[in-house]
């Protein structure tokens, strides 16, 4: 562990990284405006985390770190306890490892990121009093909008849908109806098939994208809420690696974004009771509500 510049001018941050990394890592703390209270080497992780005064920034690169199981574990609960905010830069190699261990609200992952990216996250996070628990927000702005209105978005769009096609129906049989009671029976249960639906819907969406080029049609959040409700559907497990590549976005944007809808409750993380090292992504129960909703109302419109 070295001490740095525990009482200069800027944002606390400390650092943690392989040695011959922690020069580079305080280079773009200070070029973003930070001052770099500590760096502490992996195998110090378990001892020095945490005996720092005030609630820095810890911000971590993994590139070239091993055995980092533990000391990810130490991070976590001290970072919780304390509730610091965090930033990782890490390699696409290292997702499933560091999601498994500190995927959360107060958690900025930052995947391949380029020297510029990392001095322009660290900034946002050094500009903000809250910190990187505050970084989801400020680096796309509206998203955080986006999100309130994405736990009801998919039950809303299936409700509408539905009360179309019921009116529909109503309309050629002359009945009235309830027509909030038929919705809430047609979404009981999943039908035969829907995993074969949502696979081409899928499907369909990359196609769109061979078809007028990628980046014009990205919507990471319902290309993940596809593919983990055709994996549910399947009896599948999906990895946070995984689910970055059903993202299709840069890894970085779709970490952020499984952070997010995590932070919504229609995500939510499970361990790989066989590898520590290992997390699965799975939908909540509201967001698998959803969905079944979603698809019913499909069906209905034929």
């Amino acid at each position: 562990m070295e001490q740095l510049d525990p009482y200069g001018d800027g944002f606390p941050v400390v650092v943690i990284s392989a040695p011959a990394l922690s020069g580079a890592a305080g280079q773009a703390v200070r070029q973003a405006g930070g001052r770099v209270m500590r760096a502490i080497d992996w195998p110090a992780v378990a001892e020095e985390i945490g005996r720092q005064a005030g609630r820095p920034l810890l911000m971590i690169d993994t590139h070239g770190a091993e055995a980092m199981e533990v000391a990810l574990a130490r991070i976590d609960a001290v970072a919780t306890a304390l509730d610091l905010p965090v930033l990782v830069s890490l390699p696409t190699a290292d997702i499933d490892l560091v999601a498994a261990m500190l995927l959360g609200p107060r958690v900025v992952m930052l995947c391949d990121a380029s020297e510029l990216e990392l001095v322009a996250a660290l900034a946002v996070a050094g500009a903000t009093n809250g910190g990187a628990s505050m970084l989801h927000g400020h680096v796309h702005e509206g998203e955080s909008e986006r999100l309130r209105q994405l736990n009801a978005e998919v039950a809303r769009i299936a409700e509408v849908l539905a009360r179309l096609s019921v009116q529909g129906e109503e309309e050629g049989r002359g009945g009235v109806g309830d027509r909030h009671q038929s919705f809430h029976a047609a979404t009981a249960r999943a039908q035969p098939g829907d995993a074969e639906i949502v696979r081409r819907m899928i499907r369909a969406r990359r196609l769109r994208d061979g078809l007028f080029g990628a980046g014009l049609f990205e919507e990471p959040a319902w290309d993940m809420l596809l593919d983990l409700y055709a994996a549910h559907l399947e009896g599948h497990r999906v990895s946070v690696s995984s689910l970055c590549i059903a993202a299709a976005v840069a890894p970085t944007t779709a970490l952020r974004w499984i952070g997010k809808m995590t932070e919504a409750g229609l995500f939510a993380r499970q361990p790989d009771p066989a590898d520590r090292r290992r997390a699965f992504m799975m939908l909540t129960d509201r967001a698998l509500e959803g969905m079944r909703a979603y698809l019913a109302a499909l069906r209905r419109l034929g």
